[in-house]
């Protein structure tokens, strides 16, 4: 598995785990609960976010690569 799906995987799990820490949070009204799910939510979004960029950049290496020869 490449570092890139890897990071997109965890993210997407991050975003997940998250999303039912913030529900958690309102249904038992524990806003701290509920902090703690967004800042969560947040994280997995940029780690997916690092994902689309190892991506990008690995695509670009590729292309210039191809390029040289």
């Amino acid at each position: 598995m490449t570092n890139s799906l890897e990071d997109k995987i965890k993210g997407t799990c991050h975003e997940v785990k998250g999303a039912i820490k913030e529900e958690a949070g309102k249904l038992t009204n524990n806003c701290c609960l509920e902090n703690q799910g967004k800042a969560e939510k947040l994280a997995g979004k940029a780690q997916c976010l690092v994902g689309d960029a190892k991506q990008i950049v690995a695509k670009a290496a590729d292309l210039l690569a191809s390029k040289k020869d």
